[in-house]
Parts: C-alpha cells; structure tokens; sequence
C-alpha cells in the first residue's frame, strides 16, 4: 500500500534555520541552561565566532569534526558553527569506550573533536587521540557556561572532575583560544540536496556502525516536515525541554533544529535524574517535550509527582522506542496533556510518522507519515512487490529527509534500497486511514531506553576477553528500559571466568547503556542446521520466562 502526501523540500543550508531565527528573534531567549539565558543575537554570535575559528584551524568544505558533549549550550554553539564554517558534524556520544571512540574518528574521518574539561570525558578523547588521527581537541570550560556564582563553586569543589591538559602540546585548544582573534567568517557555498551536514552513525540493518550521510536538506527537511504535521506550535513563544542527548538524532531534530525555526526556547538539561526534571518543569514552565518512554513511565511512578505542577506542558512527544500504550494513558491523565508517538531512524534525519495531536491518536500505532513522506509496505519475501492495506511486510519509506547513503559504504547503502525506497528493516501495515502498525523488528537491534544497541558490538566486545569461546546477546524485556542486553557466552577449555568476571570487562569494553544486564555462562549455545549460533532458541526460551512482557 503507498501513502502519499504533499512534498516538503528544503532549498538552503540549514544554518539558515538559525540565521532566520536570530534576524527575526534576536532579543528573545535562544538557550536556557540552568538558569543562565542567551538570546538568538548572542547565540548567532557566538556561531559565527567559532565558524571563524574552526576555519582558521582549517576547517572547510567536507572536513569532519566530532562533537562530544552533554547538552550544554556549546552543543548547539558547535553544531551550527562546524555547518557555517563549510565542515561536517560527527556525534559521538559521551558515553562510548575508547573503543567505540576509536572506530568512529576512525571511520568517519574525523580530524577535530570538541570535548568539554569534564576529565570522565576528555580523558577518553585524549587516550585515543593520537592513534585514531585527531590533530586537534577543543576543550570547551563547562564553568564557562554557569552563572558567574555556580562557575566559581564548581571551580572549587568539582576541581577533581576537570580535566588535565597541557595547551601548549599542539594538539590541544582552549574554547577561549579557537574564538579569540579569528579573522572573520567567510562565508561557504553549500549544495543543500547534495553536501553532508551530519554523519549519524547507526548499526543500520547489518549492527555494524556507520555513518548516514544527513545532508542539509535532508535534516532541514524534516524539522519543517514535523512542524507542519504536528501544527500547533506557535513562532518565538514555545519552550523546549531538552533532556534527551542531543548527539542522537531524535534530539538533534526535536530538541534543537525545530525549537531553533520556531524562534523558541531550548530548556537544556545536561542528564536525566527524575527529581532534577521535574524541579526544571516547574521553575522553567516548558511548553513542549521531547521524550522517551522510559522517561515518561519513571515519570508516572514518581512518588512525590502530586506535588509538581506539569500544567505548562501543552504537547509531549515519544520517540526512540515503542510506547506502551498504558504509559501513554496514564501519562496524559497525570500530565493533563497530550501524548503522542512517532517513528524514525537515524538514516531518516529521523521522523517518518508521528501521530496527529489534534487528530485522532490510534492505540498502538505510530501515527501517519510527515508530511512530503511516502510510506511502503513490502513484502519480505518479495521485496519488489507492494503490499496493500493491512497487509505486515518490510515498512520502506521515501520522502525529503531519506539519508543520502552511507559513508563510503556503497554495497551497503544498495542493500538499503528498493526501487528508490529506503527500507527500515521493521515489519509493520498500514490501516485504511494511513496509520502505521509496527509489529516486528527485522533488524537486529536492542531498544534501551530510546537507545539503539547493537548486539554484534557486544558480542565483539566479549570475544576480546581470553576466556570466552562463543557470544551471543539478545534483548529481554526490562520493565523500566523496556528491553536490555542479556549475554550467553561459552568458555575456552582451561580458561574459567566467572560472571562477575565477565561483567567487570565488559565495563571497560562498552558504554553503560549497552552493558548485559545478565551474562550466563553455558557448555554449549543452540546452532542452526549449518552450524552458525543460533538466537531464535534463546529468544523464544526468554519469552516463555517472561510472558506478560
């Protein structure tokens, strides 16, 4: 069945989303971190003051620079200042491994990494610097960017956090350094349709990271396309809460590139503790929130939550992960607003569908295509044949955000296409009203939170250790991330390891989101007919343990 819709295009760089914004919003506030405020004219500034300096470090069309940062304002200053210095942004997480962080510099090219003096971060950065290729480290002040009162006290009593560092080395920049006597930023011509803005790496339908080519157009795109479709947003008025990482693409789009169209307010929160959010809610009175169902459900069973008032919240949006249609229900009737669910990738910049907030909102459905998208449902044997309504086959998708490709991966990038349309690896249908039904998942991935895990990348991690003979990681329900990792390993002969063992390896291989919650150790692991590890026995044999879940 298609499901076709007006076409949404974007024709100019997506800075112009910010410059727009600073000319008609200047005076209004852009940036809101704990406290302290910018307006759009000083966050326009202070882009354009970093785009001069990354330019004088070299920085031109097509070079790749790293971003890992926790929300904080330089996250938005840098993203917007490596587009208008001609560069292409790479996020990294905070929380990867020296391992995760290598592969990706690696890979993706990157050359410059912004970092914050936070030494949990930093340290990981510098550790691999000179082997993954990185000739430079910005590192941004975290006390910079605090009230004049909270800057000198974390100065003082979080001086063991900071990280150490020699300037003078050649590899490392001051923030202060970059900006300061940069001649000014020249401007750089972009091709919107065809030059990359963003490398989101993503385990795509194979596990193996790589990076989705977002060019300008694409994520411009599909900032207006959620606009459109969820109309009810008003123009210099919204305040965003910005809890979710912006290093992942649902954030990047909902939590930044909409909010900064919008000429609204971004409430940054630098990580998510439950009692810290709700004390936010109420001091800065958001409109809008961009979330995950982890984070609503720990919402719902906050024990104190009568004693907050949520009433300024208009419009809340679920993405990243399935939402348990209880979670939702209960939500809006605490909450007092609506709850809606969408569905993307990151290879589509990443909204495809989202449900109607002044519509009709279908129980288990992720909603209706943004506008300019059509949506595909093919069959899985036959991938060429489309399906009509209510038929479940392999969900394909075409529109304006669709990713350019993968880096340098081209057998990869045509394995992700039929006939021109992207294929999402979920198996779902669509009702006679267009809405999507997602009731499967081809690809082999983990939802932890709104988080994607990679089960190869943790079986990789496990073959490291000497002891272990065979790895294989599935996902089980997990009634606060609704799924988490669960490794089975065999052991070498004469190599013993106990799980505890197991376990403290893993701390050091992969980032705390993708550690097992359960490691067993067994003497032989299920194989299929010609002898590759089988996890269809392990799946099934998890359900039968759980199955309520």
């Amino acid at each position: 069945m298609l499901q076709r819709v007006e076409h949404t295009s974007a024709t100019s760089p997506l800075t112009a989303l910010l410059d727009a914004s600073v000319t008609a919003y200047g005076a209004l506030p852009a940036l809101n971190f704990l406290g302290r405020r910018w307006t759009y004219a000083q966050l326009g500034r202070q882009v354009d003051e970093a785009a001069a300096g990354l330019q004088r470090l070299g920085v031109t069309k097509g070079s790749k620079v790293g971003l890992c940062l926790p929300n904080t304002p330089y996250s938005v200053i840098f993203y917007f200042a490596v587009l208008k210095a001609g560069g292409t942004v790479v996020n990294f997480s905070p929380l990867y491994v020296e391992r995760e962080l290598k592969h990706q510099i690696r890979d993706s090219g990157t050359t410059i990494m912004v970092v914050p003096d936070l030494k949990i971060i930093h340290s990981r950065v510098a550790a691999v610097a000179q082997e993954a290729g990185l000739s430079t480290i910005v590192v941004c002040p975290f006390a910079a960017i605090l009230s004049p009162l909270k800057g000198l006290l974390f100065n003082i009593f979080k001086r063991k956090d900071k990280a150490v560092f020699d300037a003078n080395d050649g590899r490392h920049l001051t923030h202060k350094a970059l900006v300061a006597g940069a001649p000014p930023l020249k401007p750089v011509s972009v091709d919107p349709e065809r030059d990359v803005a963003v490398l989101q790496y993503t385990g795509g339908t194979t596990g193996v990271p790589k990076g989705a080519m977002l060019s300008h157009a694409n994520v411009a795109a599909n900032a207006r396309q959620v606009i459109d479709h969820v109309n009810c947003l008003g123009t210099g008025c919204e305040r965003i809460l910005g809890v979710l990482p912006l290093f992942h693409v649902f954030a990047m789009t909902t939590v930044m590139n909409i909010p900064i169209a919008l000429g609204a307010e971004i409430i940054l929160v630098p990580r998510f503790h439950l009692d810290d959010l709700l004390k936010t809610i109420v001091r800065t009175r958001p409109t809008v929130f961009p979330g995950v169902p982890t984070i609503y459900g720990a919402i719902n069973n906050a024990p104190d939550l009568a004693s907050y008032d949520l009433s300024s919240l208009s419009i809340c949006i679920s993405g990243g992960a399935p939402l348990p249609v209880e979670v939702r229900h209960r939500f809006e009737a605490l909450a007092g607003c609506k709850l809606v669910e969408g569905y993307g990738l990151s290879e589509t910049a990443p909204v495809l569908t989202a449900n109607p907030p002044n519509g009709i909102i279908k129980d288990g459905s992720v909603g209706l295509a943004v506008p300019g998208t059509t949506l595909e449902i093919r069959d899985l044997e036959d991938p060429a044949r489309v399906l009509g309504v209510g038929q479940k086959g392999e969900v394909c998708a075409r529109g304006p955000q669709v990713m350019l490709g993968y880096w340098q991966k081209p057998e990869e990038t045509a394995r992700v296409f039929v006939d021109g349309a992207f294929r999402t690896g979920d198996v779902g249908y669509l009702d006679e009203d267009g809405y999507l039904f997602l009731v499967d998942r081809i690809k082999d991935v983990i939802l932890c939170g709104g988080f994607n895990v990679y089960p190869r990348m943790i079986e990789e991690a496990l073959y490291l250790h000497p002891a272990v003979a065979e790895a294989v990681v599935i996902g089980v329900p997990d009634s606060y991330r609704g799924q988490a990792p669960k490794a089975f390993v065999t052991l070498k002969v004469g190599h013993p390891a106990t799980v505890a063992e197991l376990k403290s390896f893993l701390t050091k291989q992969v980032s705390k989101v993708e550690l097992p919650r359960e490691v067993e150790i067994r003497d032989q692991l299920p194989r299929t007919l010609v002898g590759k590890l089988s996890k269809k026995e392990l799946v099934d044999e998890e359900a039968r343990k759980h199955p309520q879940a």
